[in-house]
């Protein structure tokens, strides 16, 4: 921690901070890389575990929706533990969880033995969330004045990071080797955790990057920001904050439920032995492209909201997500449709792993943002029960993917409705008055219109 002069942090620990925080963000990144097989690799194994344990599609399923509840449950308590204990004490320990999430799903097919399965992919998404907790927090603290951008690269990591590894893995499956892949990979991404652990700390309170106060004017012209720190209890009793939980409830399901039933939509058209080139299948290449599109899209996205606005940002990529998701369920049965429209999916849909994170320091503030977007991940295990058994019920049921498939392109209109037409003016209330009494020279903290202004009341 930095050495004070009083209360004020000086220009030279301020340029120190500066240069150090790009390398945090890089630990951030190779650590974020390091969990993403944990959600975007395990559509590989769903076939071969159902047919090692002997049971239904559904009920191998519930493993990937433990994991995510696991994941997004404990994440506001993660986030505790990260600000209490210092993210490198927490991720240290993360890294064991990590491991033992597909170390533990490899025994679990040795022994045939759900139970087993179960509890291990819950371990590791305590360790997936832990990770995700500190990499995004130390993002949205370390960067106010690239938040949209830094977030994105960070969140991106999660989903890029399978790219690199799922032709490998895929291979070792095919090859009869499921089982040697958890084993192996779960090792080498435990141990990457580790190693990227030892990088990572947070700013002090009143740390800010050079220039700031100049910076700050120019930001805010693109993007609003509240001049409040709110205390999560403060955020939960905020109209803004249920709103912006819907709209990711909303989108995580559609993006989820491509995530988790991608390999079972692909063997039904065939796709998982359609051949292309050195033993690569479409759906091995769209596997790849999905992971590259996903990753790209969180910076790409982040980037554009620090430009438009994240309101505008969200309403322009939900509906863009509502087109590809269209055109996928007209078209899934064309191979090169189905690679490319699939594709256009998970770009549409990486996004909000940027834009969310970066709305909540936006509103309510950095000083509790680990904490408070802690709650909001939770959305993400909802849409998960959504995406994962649930929507594989509904397909058992009518027998076809076509209701699925409507009913995300549904979700993904609502959440941009509800972006543009309802929270952006909500929140532009909101800094408008917090700015109002700003220049009044009133105290931000104690003011009792900005809460009421944040609930969505109109100001009196």
């Amino acid at each position: 921690m930095p050495l004070k002069e009083g209360n004020r942090v000086t220009e030279q620990q301020k340029t120190t901070g500066s240069t150090s925080r790009w390398l945090i963000l890089i630990a951030c990144i190779a650590a974020m890389v390091a969990v993403a097989n944990l959600q975007y690799a395990w559509t590989l194994f769903t076939t071969p575990l159902k047919e090692e344990l002997g049971t239904t599609l559904a009920t191998i399923q519930w493993a990937f929706t433990i994991f995510v509840i696991a994941q997004t449950a404990l994440f506001p308590i993660n986030a505790y533990l990260i600000d209490r204990f210092t993210p490198r004490v927490v991720i240290t320990i993360a890294s064991a969880f990590v491991a033992a999430g597909w170390v533990g799903a490899g025994i679990a097919g040795l022994s045939t033995s759900l139970l087993t399965l179960y509890v291990a992919y819950g371990l590791g998404g305590i360790g997936a969330g832990a990770v995700y907790a500190a990499c995004v927090g130390a993002a949205m603290r370390w960067f106010p004045d690239r938040r949209g951008l830094c977030v994105g690269c960070v969140a991106g990591s999660y989903g890029f990071g399978a790219a690199l590894t799922v032709l490998p893995i895929d291979q070792m499956i095919r090859a009869g080797h499921y089982r040697s892949a958890f084993i192996t990979w779960g090792l080498i991404q435990g141990i990457v955790v580790l190693v990227a652990a030892q990088f990572l700390r947070m700013p002090s309170d009143d740390w800010a990057p050079p220039g700031w106060e100049h910076i700050k004017l120019k930001v805010q012209k693109k993007v609003q920001q509240s001049s409040r720190n709110y205390r999560t209890g403060e955020m939960l009793r905020s109209r803004s904050f249920y709103v912006l939980y819907a709209m990711m409830t909303l989108v995580t399901f559609s993006g989820l439920m491509v995530t988790a039933q991608l390999k079972p939509i692909g063997e039904r058209y065939g796709y998982d032995k359609y051949l292309l080139f050195g033993g690569v299948t479409i759906l091995g290449l769209t596997l790849v492209l999905n992971n590259i599109l996903n990753g790209l899209a969180r910076p790409f996205f982040g980037w554009v909201s620090d430009q438009l606005g994240r309101y505008n940002t969200m309403g322009i990529a939900f509906i863009l997500g509502a087109i590809a998701i269209t055109g996928f369920t007209l078209l899934v049965g064309r191979p090169v449709l189905f690679v490319i429209l699939c594709g256009l999916t998970f770009f549409t849909w990486g996004d909000i792993y940027s834009l969310f994170p970066a709305a909540i320091a936006d509103i309510f503030g950095t000083k509790h943002a680990t904490t408070n977007y802690g709650i909001q991940y939770t959305a993400k295990g909802i849409g998960s029960i959504l995406a994962g058994p649930c929507a594989a019920w509904l397909m058992v049921k009518y027998d076809s993917w076509l209701p699925v498939f409507w009913l995300a392109v549904a979700c993904n209109v609502t959440a941009a409705g509800l972006a543009v037409l309802w929270l952006k003016p909500l929140i532009r209330r909101l800094i408008s008055e917090q700015k109002a009494l700003h220049a009044q020279g009133a105290d931000a903290d104690s003011a009792s219109v900005q809460a009421v202004s944040l609930t969505g009341a109109s100001a009196k």
